[in-house]
């Protein structure tokens, strides 16, 4: 059980750096939450999967949703 908390609450801060398009790039991004780059994007893919409209900026180097409001957990 507390795996899925610490999963959840993950996928909770990578939502909220998202909607603030504050990621930075891939490999920042893992260094922050601590995971692995191939943990985030399993992460991002999953969020993806869920309906999440998740983009990448190469310019701003920032992940950001297509749509404003972002994704809704609940």
């Amino acid at each position: 059980m507390l795996y899925h908390h610490r999963h959840l609450s993950r996928l909770q801060t990578i939502d909220r750096l998202i909607r603030i398009k504050g990621t930075g790039p891939p490999a920042q991004l893992a260094r922050r939450l601590n995971i692995s780059e191939s943990c985030l994007y399993k992460d991002i893919s999953f969020l993806k999967q869920l309906g999440a409209p998740i983009n990448y900026c190469k310019k701003r180097c920032s992940y950001y949703y297509l749509t404003d409001g972002g994704f809704n957990f609940s």
